[in-house]
This record gives structure tokens, C-alpha cells and sequence, in this order.
């Protein structure tokens, strides 16, 4: 008399855990009930009616796309391949599971797409030194199309930019140049300055005979250093004022 009770018990026990759901907190769950779309389901301990209804669940965390290497026509005619990275979020998962089909693949060929659109109109230089800027507009493109989808472009990178090799010797030589031209205007900006300074000290000389003497005096210890040196005075130094202030007076 007790197996019936018991074999429905059982029956109910496993009725019961097929239809236990746990939603962890950075997940969604959408519950379905014959197919039609019911609810989402929150985080925490859930319970739906087992072959009746039934789940499918949505992480709502950033997701990273990678962006495979596209062969690219700059605006300049380079040929070029460029790979990058997505960052999306899904914002709201009704629309992310009805309204697109793994929209895991939908948003990397549209990043794609839109890679080679905005870098196949810009020329070389513009990607090389703007990739910041390059990232956002392909950001741009690809949000306004998931939007309707429910999700949202945190944020697109540029990852590497393959030159060809006669394009990469072409910039080394160019880069050189520019450093050897800059190298040249800081040598002759110097020696203008040293040469305005000289004149400066001079005319600064030329003012006081008691300067000259000085000057004559670091100029003897300079000699002086070397010990195989000999100096010769073709005339008294103490003349050396009175023929200044005599030429002075012509």
C-alpha cells in the first residue's frame, strides 16, 4: 500500500528539481513557456514548471571581441592589415536573444565591416598617429546599428597595423631624416646663441681695461697648466692700461 505513495513522491521530487534554476548575479535568464517569451528572471534561487517552460540565460558583463586582421586599401593607396578589439555589454537581454541571432557573430562582422570602411577613407598617417580616433568612429557605427539589439559598444582599440617592408624601410629612412633635421637646427640655434653671447662679452671687454687684465690673467693660468709651456711678454704688462685708455682717447 505504501509504493504508490511513495512512487509519487518520487515523481513529484524530480519534477521539482527539473524545474530548480539558480541565476548567478551576473547573469539573466529569460524564461519561455511553450516557446512564447514570459519574463527575465533575477538573480537568486528561480523555479519554472519543468517541460512547460524553459530558460536561456544572458551574461550581462563586458565582452571582448577580438577583430581579425583586415586587408585594407588606405585612402593613399597602402595596403595594409589592421586587427583591433571590442568591448560590448548587453543592456537589455529581451532584445538581445529576439531580436538578433548570435549576436556574438553579428557585432564581430560588423566591426569588421566597419573597420575596412572607416580605415579604406583615411590615409596612413591619419591611422598611425589617430588610432584613438579611429577606434571611436568604428565604435560609433557599430552602436548605432546594436542599439536596436539591446546592446551597447563600450569601446573599440586598434590593436596592430602590418606595414609591407618596402613601406616600413620608406619610414625608417624618413624618420632619420627628421632626426638629423632637427639635430641640425638645434646645433646652429646653439652656436647663434654662443656667438651672441660672445659678442655680448666683447663689447663688455672692450669697456674696462681692468677686464682685459683679468682676461689676460685667466688666459696665463690656462697656459700655465701645461708645465712644458714657456710665455714671452714682448712688452711690460703694466703699459697694457695706459695704451688702452691712450687708443681710447685717439
Amino acid at each position: 500500500m505504501l509504493i504508490f505513495p511513495t512512487f509519487l513522491l518520487s515523481i513529484f521530487v524530480v519534477f521539482f528539481l527539473l524545474g530548480i534554476r539558480i541565476v548567478f548575479e551576473y547573469k539573466r535568464a529569460l524564461k519561455f513557456r511553450f516557446g512564447k517569451f514570459v519574463s527575465i528572471l533575477n538573480p537568486g534561487f528561480r523555479w519554472i514548471i519543468p517541460l512547460v517552460e524553459s530558460t536561456q540565460f544572458v551574461d550581462i558583463r563586458v565582452i571582448t571581441i577580438n577583430i581579425p586582421s583586415q586587408e585594407i586599401m588606405t585612402n593613399d593607396n597602402v595596403p595594409c592589415k589592421i586587427n583591433g578589439v571590442l568591448f560590448f555589454k548587453i543592456i537589455d537581454p529581451e532584445k538581445s536573444v529576439l531580436e538578433v541571432e548570435e549576436y556574438h557573430f553579428a557585432i564581430s562582422q560588423m566591426a569588421q565591416a566597419s573597420l575596412r570602411d572607416v580605415c579604406g577613407k583615411v590615409e596612413l598617417d591619419v591611422i598611425l598617429s589617430k588610432r584613438e580616433s579611429i577606434g571611436d568612429n568604428i565604435r560609433k557605427i557599430v552602436d548605432d546599428q546594436t542599439d536596436q539589439w539591446g546592446i551597447s559598444i563600450e569601446d573599440v582599440k586598434i590593436k596592430d597595423i602590418e606595414l609591407p617592408e618596402n613601406m616600413k624601410r620608406s619610414m625608417a629612412n624618413q624618420a632619420e631624416a627628421e632626426r638629423s633635421r632637427r639635430a641640425r637646427i638645434i646645433l646652429a640655434e646653439a652656436e647663434k646663441q654662443a656667438a651672441a653671447a660672445l659678442l655680448e662679452a666683447g663689447l663688455m671687454i672692450d669697456k674696462s681695461p681692468s677686464a682685459i687684465k683679468l682676461r689676460l690673467y685667466q688666459t696665463l693660468a690656462d697656459i700655465a697648466s701645461e708645465k712644458n709651456s714657456t710665455i714671452v711678454f714682448p712688452f711690460p704688462e703694466e703699459i697694457l692700461p695706459a695704451k688702452t685708455k691712450k687708443n681710447k682717447k685717439e
